[in-house]
């Protein structure tokens, strides 16, 4: 199958492009949020790069949205209409903002797409109108078994945690502060320490790391923590589950179902958190044996293979039996190129 997708969601594209079709990313020389294309992934020789001006002239089976401006962009670099003139998914990585659970999808109002939530958390929050909806849970190319716990810090990955402050939960750090050191990993993290006051002694900015490195240095850490109220699921969670690391995570959104008692600590007490978090520190047999726990539920619950077969199944009935979709067409309301999407929402907490 020929498959067009932006590349928005890093890890979650990670995943996605590892199937067994054609992939076509949009790719332009200064990148950015309409031209990423790659951006340099050791990704299989399956995944092309396209320019956006050959859409046109391109020939697709199926078209994967994950903004709502896709469509209307898609339709007009591609002069078809998506959902009517080509199949087309429209995948939903985060949650609603504003006024939960009331908040309508964008493309509620419409039949001709189906929503695709990448948890059951999203599609119950979000009112999805008329649109027919689906879920298929994440899936993570596997890292490894990569945890040794032989620094005695709490990991956290989060994007930007000072300008998405109660989101990421960067105003809990504090707290966990008192149970240990934390490491902290992602974009935009430099003002970090200045905005929760702690020493450098108590939380050190690794900064952005490739993939690889990320996992490597993640698994030297005794401890993943989770602080994050509002997101969908956080894929960094995931991976450091695989990784064989034990995770403490705020009990909101799709954690719970997410983390077993058996892998870490679930709990919307966040002093239920500290002292799990200082006893996983102080103990690293324990730590050790909850996250060999925790790798194997994620294998089990977010292994790859599940993940694509998952996609697999949908992509070939919309491709292929599209024609009972094709009810409410979505109708076009864009009038001008929309705003690119700020850089920090690509591989976040999705």
């Amino acid at each position: 199958m020929r498959i067009l997708l932006w590349h928005v969601h890093g890890s979650w594209t990670d995943a996605f492009v590892h199937g067994d079709h054609d992939y076509f990313l949009p790719a332009l020389p200064e990148g950015g949020p309409w031209g990423l294309g790659r951006a340099d992934r050791p990704w299989p020789q399956s995944v092309h790069e396209i320019h956006p001006e050959d859409l046109a002239a391109g020939s697709f089976d199926v078209v994967v949205l994950q903004r709502p401006e896709e469509v209307d962009e898609a339709a007009e670099l591609l002069g078809r209409t998506p959902g009517v003139d080509i199949p087309a998914v429209y995948v939903e990585h985060n949650t609603p903002r504003g006024n939960v659970p009331d908040t309508v999808h964008p493309l509620g109002d419409q039949t001709a797409i189906p929503i695709v939530h990448v948890t059951h958390f999203n599609r119950l929050l979000w009112d999805s109108g008329r649109a027919r909806t689906h879920v298929i849970e994440h899936g993570i190319r596997d890292p490894g078994p990569l945890y040794t716990g032989e620094i005695p810090h709490m990991a956290f990955v989060g994007n930007e945690p000072v300008r998405r402050w109660r989101v990421t939960g960067a105003d809990l750090l504090r707290g966990f502060a008192d149970a240990g050191p934390i490491d902290v990993f992602g974009m935009g993290i430099d003002g970090l320490p200045d905005a929760t006051g702690l020493s450098p002694d108590l939380l050190t900015t690794v900064g952005d790391l490739p993939r690889g490195e990320l996992h490597r240095q993640m698994a030297r850490r005794r401890v993943y923590i989770h602080p994050v109220r509002w997101t969908s699921l956080g894929l960094s969670l995931l991976e450091a589950m695989h990784l064989g690391m034990p995770v403490l995570a705020l009990a909101t959104t799709e954690a719970v179902r997410a983390v077993p008692p058996e892998a870490g600590v679930v709990s919307a007490d966040v002093a239920d958190l500290h002292r799990a978090a200082a006893r996983l520190l102080a103990d690293p047999d324990e730590a050790a044996r909850t996250g060999r726990h925790a790798r194997w539920f994620a294998l089990a619950r977010y292994g790859l293979q599940r993940f694509l077969d998952d996609w697999d199944a949908l992509l070939a009935r919309v491709a292929h039996d599209s024609g009972d979709l094709l009810t409410v067409p979505y109708t076009p309301r864009r009038t001008e190129r929309p705003a690119p999407v700020p850089r920090a929402q690509e591989g976040g907490e999705s």
